[in-house]
């Protein structure tokens, strides 16, 4: 792949050349600052206010022929209004239509504009992070809170574009003026619920969206699968995508992806009672439950590792795994054996095959429908999420055929081993295999860096490695403070969610003595409000605020609904526990959308392919945060159900308070 810098020097405007951030003399500075360091030549502080006056001067630059540009633009517009008034007076289609055109034409010198702030806010990005990793300091954090924070901030020109939405208002209030040849004419003001659609209006909004972060619902949603790209693919890759790509094999891999969070779920609202038939404590569903998320542990790194050379073959693998396991857990009732029911959903942990739902999608989905499919795969996860407890709550009965016992218990395991799955493709087509069956389309020397990672070091830095992570160790290498930041937010929702779940049914049954059937309903009315508040917080509240403020708010929103769920009266009420229930799930949910968006923002682009990639380090932290949930729950056991709400509570509360600490200290590195 062509590097940063090699591709800041071709796609530049000749006429613009000299306003461009002069990336190559920068990274000349940096490297003439490690040496001249070692050397003892220079000391910390001189180096950084060196760098910090060198950076501000570029930045300077760039601001200061924006807003040029800026103004010659408005100077345009103002130009056209006058004639537009003047058509008032005398309409004319011809000219309406020229004088449309040449509205147009403003607009594509402004997407020029655009790509002008784009390329050097790429670049001052990537200047930031190599000084940090070659001098070990965090000088991220010290730039940013100094200049974007400042009333006089010139950044926030460059990463907030303010006087680029007064421009984009003027063009579409014109052009949407001008859309009707007989003279029809309305304001977008009169109508704002419906937006103006013009080719390079809809452009100019995706660029904004780029440089601001800002966000839709569908790439709220994608977020949450950690698979939505940076930056832009290649032309040949896409052509690459579009030649693997199936739509039915996307289909099945939804359709696989629902099914096995139901099977994930299902088994919640019924898990306590199922222990207590086969003699053991209500408790140990945190141990039933739990066994699933240990084998995923391992799962999902030879997942991962599979779906490099198939993703057909590792789904029907996982569809063989998961029925057998689930078989077994509706068999433990009439062996009256726990450990038949642990080693069961053990079996069903094995073949948990997200890793290779989330890598097809990544890899063989082609980019112009990708933010689609990362949609779909959070909604059919979400789906799966609510159905699995409310089909839980239908399954209230009993009967026996042959020996067999079907009732509340053993019926989610039935009803697992009954449903569709991955290898009903062979089926489908002759040509689904193809699709399901790719290998990763480029391989890792020939692969694009999706995060635009320049690779234009290796004369300066021959030890600085772009492959791919090869292990766990040296994918955890890769981790920045900000990461580890994130991944520890990560881990805190997941298992604050896990704490509330999990241990839902034995609560609600010790101190409201509720029916499976209504925890199932509670619990399938928690996971139907996921889409909803991804619609509000996608649509919405992204626009209005920083990711990072949102992420803190969420967090202290999720530390509320903890707290609000300790009991502290003998009378523990059914309104507490579930205004603290929804508030705690439904921030969680939030936090983990803006979570994972801030964690692909800030991770290694190494970190973006390969087996040991970033989705899988996510799955990973979450899955452990469930088993170390689960067996929390267990634990506590012990200690009687009359603690167990608090005893559980208690470490999700240290969790989440570690995790906001955090979030501050690695604030300003989230811009």
């Amino acid at each position: 792949m062509v590097n940063f810098g090699k591709r800041l020097m071709a796609d530049q405007l000749e006429e613009w050349k000299g306003y461009y951030i002069d990336y190559k003399m920068m990274k000349k500075k940096v490297k003439l600052f490690v040496q001249q360091t070692q050397a003892g030549g220079r000391d910390r502080d001189h180096v950084l206010k060196e760098f910090s006056r060198m950076l501000d001067d570029q930045i300077e630059k760039i601001v200061l022929f924006l807003l040029q540009q800026q103004g010659h633009l408005a100077s345009r517009i103002e130009n056209l209004g006058e004639q537009r008034a003047a058509l008032m007076e005398n309409y004319n289609v011809l000219q309406v239509n020229q004088l449309r055109e040449a509205y147009r034409q403003v607009g594509y010198d402004l997407l020029e504009l655009l790509r002008f702030v784009d390329m050097n806010a790429t670049g001052i990005r990537k200047i930031l992070k190599k000084f940090d990793k070659r001098f070990g300091y965090k000088f991220t954090d010290y730039y940013v809170s100094t200049r974007a924070n400042h009333p006089y901030s010139q950044l926030q020109q460059i990463f907030k574009q303010v006087g680029v939405v007064a421009v984009v208002g003027a063009l579409s209030r014109n052009l949407a003026y001008l859309q009707d040849n007989q003279g029809s004419f309305f304001s977008i003001y009169d109508q704002p619920s419906i937006t103006f659609k013009d080719p390079v209006i809809e452009q100019i909004n995706q660029s904004v969206q780029r440089l601001t972060h800002s966000t839709n619902f569908l790439q709220f949603l994608g977020q949450h699968a950690l698979i939505v790209p940076e930056d832009m693919q290649s032309g040949s890759e896409d052509l690459f995508d579009d030649q693997s790509y199936h739509f039915m094999s996307l289909l099945l891999n939804l359709v696989n992806t629902f099914f096995y969070m139901v099977n994930t779920y299902i088994i919640v609202p019924t898990a306590d009672d199922y222990s207590v038939s086969l003699g053991a404590a209500a408790t140990v569903c945190g141990v039933i439950i739990g066994s699933m998320a240990v084998a995923q542990i391992f799962s999902s790194v030879y997942f991962s590792a599979w779906s490099n050379k198939s993703y057909f073959r590792p789904l029907v693998f996982s569809s063989i795994m998961l029925f057998f396991g689930n078989l077994l857990y509706a068999l433990a009732y009439d062996l009256n054996s726990l450990t038949v029911l642990i080693v069961g959903r053990l079996l069903c942990g094995l073949g948990s095959a997200r890793a290779v739902n989330r890598r097809y999608i990544s890899d063989c989905v082609p980019l112009k429908i990708r933010l689609q499919a990362s949609a779909g795969f959070v909604s059919a996860s979400a789906l799966g999420m609510a159905c699995g407890p409310g089909l839980a709550g239908l399954l209230q009965t009993k009967f026996q055929i042959y020996g067999l016992t079907f009732n509340q218990n053993t019926l989610p395991g039935w009803n697992s081993v009954n449903t569709p799955s991955s290898d009903s493709g062979h089926r489908v087509s002759g040509n689904l295999e193809d699709g399901l069956g790719q290998p990763l389309l480029i391989d890792a020397k020939e692969r694009p860096d999706e995060n635009g990672e320049d690779n234009d070091d290796n004369e300066e830095d021959p030890e600085e490695s772009h492959k791919p992570a090869t292990s766990l160790a040296s994918a955890y290498r890769l981790l920045t403070p900000s990461v580890k930041v994130q991944l520890l937010i990560y881990f805190m929702l997941k298992f604050a969610m896990e704490i509330l779940l999990s241990e839902s049914s034995v609560v609600t049954t010790f101190y409201f003595n509720w029916t499976t059937s209504t925890v199932a309903i509670f619990l399938a009315v928690l996971g139907l409000t996921v889409l909803p508040v991804n619609i509000i917080v996608g649509s919405y509240i992204t626009n209005l605020f920083q990711d990072r403020q949102i992420l803190v708010a969420s967090e202290i929103m999720v530390l509320i609904g903890i707290v609000m769920s300790f009991c502290f009266t003998p009378h523990y009420s059914v309104p507490q526990y579930v205004s603290s229930a929804i508030i705690t799930f439904v921030f969680a949910e939030v936090l983990e959308g803006v979570n994972l968006s801030l964690l692909s923002r800030v991770m290694s682009s190494r970190l973006s392919r390969g087996t040991y990639n970033g989705g899988l380090l996510s799955t990973e932290a979450g899955t452990l945060a469930r088993v170390t949930a689960d067996m929390t729950i267990t634990a506590a056991g012990y200690l009687g159900q009359s603690r167990l709400l608090n005893v559980t509570l208690l470490p999700s509360l240290v969790i989440c308070v570690a995790s906001i600490v955090a979030t501050f200290s690695t604030y300003n590195s989230l811009y």
